[in-house]
């Protein structure tokens, strides 16, 4: 059984990086959009580009940019939809495949702050597409709320970090003292 190809797919060959122009600009059409959104349980996404540059370091191929996005999700307590937009900036390491596996397990790996995406690539070809999307569903709000999420989870009972918290309970405990 074959993967399917990725919804954001665009192929850069590695031995076309010293002749092409730099930055580059992609775009997602809306089809993409459409597949994307889908993808990532987003409610819609109005928009998606990215421009980057890409260089050569020895094997390792390292991409730098910043993407663009305008998307809607649903609220994590109410569902209705919360805008988001996004301008984010990436440094993206490619690295060979083989060297990857070929890494012991156990072995520690140190990352500095401009090393913090690494993803693998295999024969003479990486997918910046899948990168820029995998990197767009990095960079949103992981907990999207709307503005009566607040109100929402107060009814229901949720209690806020306050409330919740450590000296929450020591306040309550005062309170049944009298002091």
């Amino acid at each position: 059984m074959t993967a399917s190809p990725p919804e954001f797919s665009r192929i850069v060959r590695l031995d076309e990086i010293a002749r092409l122009e730099w930055p580059a600009t992609i775009t997602a059409d809306d089809a993409e959009r459409a597949a994307i959104a889908s993808r990532f349980s987003f409610a819609s996404l109005n928009q998606l580009e990215a421009e980057y540059s890409i260089e050569r370091e020895g094997k390792d191929i390292v991409a730098t940019g910043r993407v663009r996005a305008a998307l809607t999700q649903p609220c994590i307590a109410t569902g209705e939809p919360v805008a988001e937009t996004i301008s984010e900036e990436f440094l993206i390491r490619f690295i060979p495949e083989t060297e990857q596996q070929s890494g012991a397990d156990d072995e520690e790996i140190e990352l500095d702050a401009e090393e913090c995406d690494i993803l693998t690539y295999s024969g003479n070809r990486i997918n910046i597409g899948e990168a820029i999307a995998e990197t767009l569903a990095l960079a949103v709000n992981p907990y999207p709320r709307s503005e009566g999420a607040e109100v929402y989870l107060r009814e229901a009972g949720v209690l806020t970090e306050e409330q919740a918290g450590p000296f929450a309970a020591l306040a309550a405990l005062k309170g049944k003292t009298g002091q």
